[in-house]
C-alpha cells in the first residue's frame, strides 16, 4: 500500500496532502504533460492560486465520484470569480441548483472549448481546500429533488437494493445468488436499483432509470437502501437517505477503516468483509441487522397506531 492510500485510510488527510504537495512540486519542475493518460489519472491543477479565476473543473472519475464531491464546490466559489463544472451528461438535471455552480456543461470527449482562467480536476479539489476528516461538508440532503406522492405500502417497509458495482472495479459487486437470504424476511417490499434487474433472487420491483434525476425521486419513497459501493450509494447518501453500504476488504479510501460510519455521509452505516471475499459473512450480518430493523420498525408503528386511535372510553364518559 502506498503512503498516501495508507494515509488517507487512517483518516489522516494532512499528511496525505503533504504527499500530494511533494507530487505537485515535482511535477512543476519537470513541466509533465500527462494528457495522454486515462482522464481519471491526469492531475490538471498546475499549482497556481484560484482567488479571483474562472475555474473550470472537470468530472473525469465516476459518476459517485461527481455526487460524492460536488459538495465541494460552494467552497471553492467563495475563492473563484466562477465555477463551471464539465460533468457527465447523466447528472446534469440532478446538478442543476448546486450551490457554487455558476454554469453546468455536459462533459464529452474532446478538449472543453470553454473560456477559463484555470483548470481542476474535481477530486483535486479536497487537495486545493486542505480538507481534513473533521472538516468535510456532511450536511445532506446537499441534493435535492422534488419529491413523489408517497404510496402507502400496507405497512411494509420499502427497502431498495444494488448488488453490481460500475466497471471501475468489479471485486465491489455482490453475486446476485448470494443475496438470497435476504429474500425471506417479513414486512419487507424490496426494490431493485440495478439498471437491469436481471438475475435478482428477491421477489423485487424495478426502480432504476436511466435519468439519475427520477431515480432520485423515485429513491425519495424508500426507507432504506442497500448498495454495494456505487453510484447508488452515494446518490442515497447526498438525499440524506438511511443506506447500508457494503464494502469488500481492502475497501476504497474514502471509507477509510476500522469504523462503521462515514464523515461523508451521516445517514450512513458500513458493512464491511472481516475477510477478503467473505461476501456470505456481510450479506447474513445485513440480513441479521435488516430483520432486527423492521421489527422495531414495526413496533413503532403498532405504537403510533395505537397513539392515533380515539380513547372511546374517554368519550363515552364525557
Amino acid at each position: 500500500m502506498d503512503a498516501w492510500m495508507q494515509a488517507m485510510r487512517a483518516g489522516d488527510f494532512e499528511s496525505a496532502w503533504g504527499i500530494c504537495d511533494r507530487v505537485l512540486h515535482r511535477r512543476q519542475e519537470s513541466r509533465d504533460d500527462n494528457s495522454r493518460q486515462a482522464r481519471h489519472l491526469q492531475h490538471l491543477w498546475d499549482g497556481r492560486p484560484l482567488d479571483g479565476q474562472r475555474v473550470l473543473v472537470h468530472c473525469y472519475h465516476g459518476l459517485g465520484d461527481t455526487i460524492q464531491f460536488v459538495r465541494l464546490l460552494p467552497q471553492l466559489r467563495a475563492r473563484a470569480r466562477e465555477v463551471i463544472l464539465w460533468a457527465q451528461p447523466q447528472l446534469l438535471d440532478l446538478l442543476r441548483g448546486i450551490q457554487g455552480i455558476d454554469r453546468l456543461e455536459p462533459l464529452h470527449d474532446d478538449a472543453p472549448r470553454i473560456a477559463r482562467d484555470a483548470d481542476i480536476e474535481l477530486m483535486e479539489l479536497p487537495h486545493i481546500l486542505r480538507l481534513s476528516a473533521k472538516s468535510i461538508p456532511a450536511r445532506v440532503p446537499y441534493l435535492r429533488v422534488q419529491r413523489r406522492t408517497q404510496q402507502s405500502d400496507l405497512g411494509r417497509k420499502r427497502v431498495g437494493i444494488a448488488w453490481r458495482a460500475g466497471g471501475w472495479d468489479s471485486s465491489r459487486s455482490i453475486p446476485s445468488k448470494l443475496l438470497a437470504p435476504l429474500g425471506g424476511l417479513h414486512g419487507i417490499r424490496w426494490a431493485s436499483l440495478q439498471f437491469a434487474a436481471r438475475g435478482c433472487p428477491l421477489p423485487a420491483g424495478n426502480l432504476a432509470c436511466a435519468n439519475f434525476h427520477e431515480q432520485a425521486r423515485r429513491m425519495l419513497d424508500l426507507d432504506l437502501v442497500i448498495s454495494v459501493d456505487t453510484a447508488v450509494a452515494h446518490l442515497a447518501g447526498a438525499l440524506g437517505l438511511p443506506t447500508w453500504l457494503l464494502l469488500p476488504t481492502p475497501c476504497d479510501w474514502r471509507w477509510m477503516v476500522g469504523r462503521d460510519d462515514t464523515p461523508w455521509y451521516p445517514t450512513m452505516r458500513l458493512f464491511r468483509q472481516h475477510a477478503p471475499s467473505d461476501l456470505p459473512g456481510v450479506v447474513m450480518r445485513v440480513r441479521g441487522a435488516l430483520a432486527q430493523w423492521a421489527q422495531q420498525t414495526q413496533e413503532d408503528n403498532d405504537v403510533q397506531s395505537h397513539f392515533a386511535q380515539p380513547d372511546y372510553r374517554r368519550i363515552a364518559a364525557g
